[in-house]
């Protein structure tokens, strides 16, 4: 079967996938959290959120969404700055959770739309869509077979790592069940947030 891209570009494009999904950022932070506070299960909608919202964000790079955004930087600071405010708004319910349970909706949470829409919002998210976008879709004549190749594989990128981090943070369930070791957990990974916030500022 021929493929829409040289196997030595497929190649490329695997390492910097891989480097991109599993390194720690906004979405694996959140899997880990959700899943250690809620369990798996409940953090299986975020998981899934994930692909989905970032595949949107693939698409709408293609289409030239980038080359919008690099024209209006308006937009493009109202988005970054509407990230940075959530991302922090997540720590700060993160920080101020410290009881294991999935009942209650006081507690942190992120649903499937939110984590969709979150997707918009994450620099982090942006920067990987719209440099996939150039470097390996849009270089193509025409460039939508190549779409049709990357977009699957990135998704199922996206869900594989954050599944893996979800599946750590249910493993330390019972572990985070003693004494205050939720409560520094997740102070922990709100401090992840804010540092990848305050990283999000400075691009």
């Amino acid at each position: 079967m021929t493929l829409p891209m040289p196997w030595p570009e497929l190649a490329a494009l695997l390492v910097f996938a891989t480097a991109m999904a599993f390194t720690p950022g906004p979405n694996t932070t959140l899997a880990a959290a959700l899943a250690a506070n809620r369990g798996l299960p409940h953090a299986m909608r975020f998981v899934c959120a994930v692909p989905v919202g970032w595949g949107l964000l693939l698409i709408g790079s293609a289409l030239g969404l980038g080359a919008l955004l690099a024209a209006a930087p308006v937009l493009r600071d109202a988005l970054k700055f509407a990230g940075l405010a959530y991302m922090l708004w997540l720590a700060w319910k993160l920080a101020r959770s410290g009881t294991l349970g999935q009942a209650d909706p006081r507690r942190f949470d992120v649903g499937f739309g939110q984590g969709v829409l979150l997707q918009f919002v994450n620099v982090k998210a942006w920067m990987n869509a719209l440099l996939i976008s150039a470097g390996w879709i849009t270089v193509a004549d025409p460039p939508w077979a190549r779409l049709a190749l990357v977009l699957p594989l990135m998704m199922a990128y996206g869900f594989a790592s954050n599944f893996t981090y979800a599946l750590v943070g249910h493993a330390l369930r019972g572990w985070l069940a003693q004494g205050a070791r939720l409560v520094w957990f997740n102070r922990a990974l709100a401090a992840v947030l804010v540092a990848t916030a305050a990283w999000m500022a400075g691009l």
